[in-house]
C-alpha cells in the first residue's frame, strides 16, 4: 500500500538526516521513488532536436485523417462557423486541455459569413466563373459593356451600363467598390475580370454585406484576365457581345471561436507566439490550407509537455483567416499595449505540405522583396535558414504580402516570420532546378478545391516543415537572442484596419511568395 503522503515525507526526511543509521547513510536520491512519493521530478528544458525527433509522420497524418473526417459533417468543408470546423475547434482544444501543461481559452465572436455560385456564358460558350461572398444572386442577359478606367469612381462608368453587364477590370479599388458603384449607375450585373491572365481562383469578396452610402450590389461573377480581355477586344471592334449571368447567395451571421493556449510555466512578459488557421473555404476540407499548419502546432503543443521552457510558449489557433486574416485580427486588435509588449515575436505556419512545393521563409529582413519585418524578423528568418541549410534543402524567401495571420503582429510592431510551400501560383523551371517537381504547375493544384485532402498532403515536404517549425519554437523558448526586447513604438490601432477588408481577403487567399 502507498503511504499517506505526510508520513512519506517524514520518511524521507528521515532518509536524508545526519541523524539517520549507518545502514541508511547509503540511500540515494535516485534510490528513493519520487513519483510514489508525490513528488514529480522536475522536466528537463526544452531540446530542439528532441522535440523535433518526437514529430513523426503518422501523427501527423493521424491529425489529418481527423480533420478529414470533421470536413463530412458539413459537406466537405471547414469553413469557419460549419459543423466540420466547429469540430476542429473542439478537437484541439481536448487535446491540449487534457495535458493540464496549458492554460486555454476559446474567443469567440460573430462574423457574417457568406457562399454562392455564379455562373457566366456568351453564346453557349461557359467560362470559369469565381462568385464574390455577398454578392446578391440573380440571372441577367444583357450586353456587356466596359467601363472607363478601373471602375474606382462614378465617371467611369458610362450611361450605356444602365441595364446591361458592367464588364469591370480588377484593381486599385475594392470589389465592393466597383459592384456599388455599377449598381448606383443602373448596371443590372457586373464581370470582373483579373488584372493577370489567370482566373480568379474560387472568388473573392465584396467585403460587407451592404454599401448604401455608395450603391446597391447587383449580381457579380469574375472570370480570368485573358478572357476578359478578349471580350474587352471584341466589343472594340464593333460587336455587341451579349452574356448571361447567374448567381446564387446565401449570407448569415456565424458564431466563431479562437483557440488560445499559454504554457503556464515560462516568463509571461516574454511570450513565444505560434500560430495557423484552423478554418477552410467552404469548396474544401481544406487540409493543406491549412490543415497543415495547423497540425504541425497541435502535435508540437502536444509533444512540449514534456519539457519545460523558459520563455511561455502560446498558440493560436485562428478561425476565419479565409474572410480576411479576421480571428488573427480580432485577436491582435483586442489585446492591450501592455499584452503586445509582452509578445516576443509571433511565427506562421500556412500551408506545409503543398504537392508541387517550394521551401519559402519569409522575408524577415527584407532583402529579397525590400519589405523586412519588425526588428527581430530578420533573426527569426536567420534561424530558419540555418535549419534548411543544414539540411541541405534549398529555400526562397517568400514576401510579407500580408497574406496570413502574422499580418496584424506585424501591423503592431511585433517580429514575425514562418514558413510556406506555396499556393495556387505555379512554379518556374528555377523552382523545378531548386525543388524538383512540375514546371509550370501550381505548387498546391488542389488550393481551396475539394481535392485538398489526406492525398493531397507531400508528407516528407510537411514533415521537414514540422521539424522546422519544432526548432524555432524550441530556440525561441530557450532563448531570446537576437530578438530586441526593449519597449516597442505603442500603436494605438491595427493599420491594417486600412487596407480594404477584401484586399486582405484576397491577399490572405492567395498566399504571395514570389515568383519561383
Amino acid at each position: 500500500m502507498k503511504l499517506p503522503l505526510p508520513f512519506v515525507g517524514l520518511a524521507l526526511a528521515l532518509a536524508l538526516s545526519p541523524l539517520s543509521t549507518a545502514q541508511d547513510t547509503h540511500t540515494s536520491e535516485a534510490d528513493i521513488d519520487l513519483e510514489a512519493a508525490g513528488i514529480r521530478p522536475r522536466p528537463p528544458l526544452v531540446d530542439s532536436d528532441k522535440l523535433q525527433a518526437s514529430i513523426n509522420r503518422g501523427k501527423l497524418l493521424g491529425h489529418a485523417r481527423q480533420l478529414l473526417e470533421f470536413s463530412k459533417l458539413s459537406g466537405n468543408t471547414r469553413a469557419f462557423g460549419s459543423k466540420g470546423h466547429n469540430a476542429t475547434v473542439a478537437y484541439i482544444k481536448r487535446l491540449l486541455d487534457r495535458t493540464g501543461y496549458y492554460d486555454t481559452y476559446l474567443q469567440t465572436f460573430p462574423y457574417p459569413y457568406s457562399e454562392g455560385t455564379a455562373k457566366f456564358s456568351v453564346d453557349g460558350r461557359e467560362y470559369v466563373t469565381a462568385p464574390f461572398s455577398y454578392g446578391p444572386a440573380g440571372e441577367v442577359e444583357a450586353p456587356l459593356v466596359p467601363v472607363n478606367g478601373l471602375g474606382c469612381t462614378r465617371e467611369d462608368y458610362p450611361d450605356a451600363v444602365a441595364g446591361n453587364l458592367a464588364l469591370v477590370q480588377r484593381g486599385e479599388c475594392p470589389f465592393g467598390q466597383k459592384v456599388a458603384l455599377a449598381g448606383a449607375s443602373g448596371a443590372a450585373g457586373v464581370v470582373v475580370y483579373n488584372n493577370i491572365d489567370a482566373g480568379l481562383g474560387s472568388g473573392g469578396t465584396l467585403g460587407e454585406v451592404t454599401r448604401p452610402d455608395v450603391g446597391p450590389y447587383v449580381p457579380v461573377g469574375g472570370i480570368s484576365g485573358l478572357e476578359g480581355k478578349a471580350l474587352v477586344a471584341a466589343i472594340a471592334e464593333g460587336n455587341e457581345v451579349v452574356g448571361k449571368l447567374s448567381t446564387t447567395a446565401f449570407i448569415e451571421t456565424r458564431w466563431s471561436s479562437n483557440v488560445i493556449a499559454t504554457t503556464k510555466g515560462g516568463d509571461k512578459n516574454n511570450i513565444v507566439f505560434a500560430g495557423a488557421h484552423t478554418d477552410s473555404v467552404a469548396a474544401g476540407p481544406g487540409i493543406n490550407d491549412d490543415g497543415s499548419g495547423t497540425i504541425a502546432i497541435l502535435e508540437i503543443a502536444l509533444q512540449l509537455t514534456k519539457y519545460r521552457v523558459k520563455n511561455a510558449v502560446r498558440f493560436g489557433f485562428w478561425t476565419t483567416e479565409e474572410f480576411g486574416l479576421v480571428g488573427s485580427e480580432y485577436h491582435v486588435s483586442n489585446l492591450s499595449e501592455e499584452e503586445r509588449q509582452k509578445i516576443a515575436l509571433y511565427l506562421n505556419f500556412d500551408m506545409l505540405a503543398s504537392p508541387n512545393a517550394g521551401y519559402f521563409i519569409h522575408d524577415g529582413d527584407g532583402s529579397t522583396f525590400g519589405l523586412a519585418g519588425p526588428p527581430g524578423s530578420d533573426y527569426i528568418e536567420k534561424v530558419y535558414q540555418e535549419w534548411y541549410d543544414a539540411r541541405g534543402l534549398k529555400t526562397a524567401a517568400g514576401a510579407f504580402s500580408g497574406s496570413s495571420d502574422y499580418d496584424p503582429f506585424l501591423q503592431v510592431g511585433i517580429p514575425v516570420g514562418g514558413v510556406l510551400t506555396g499556393a495556387g501560383g505555379l512554379k518556374s523551371a528555377e523552382g523545378v532546378e531548386m525543388w524538383g517537381g512540375e514546371v509550370g504547375v501550381a505548387y498546391d493544384q488542389c488550393y481551396h478545391l475539394a481535392c485538398d485532402t489526406v492525398e493531397n498532403l507531400n508528407v516528407p515536404v510537411w514533415l521537414n516543415n514540422a521539424k522546422a517549425a519544432a526548432h524555432s519554437i524550441a530556440t525561441f523558448a530557450r532563448s531570446l537572442d537576437g530578438i530586441p526586447r526593449d519597449q516597442r513604438e505603442s500603436v494605438g490601432s491595427l493599420s491594417l484596419a486600412s487596407v480594404p477588408y477584401e484586399e486582405r481577403k484576397h491577399r490572405a487567399c492567395n498566399h504571395v511568395v514570389d515568383e519561383l
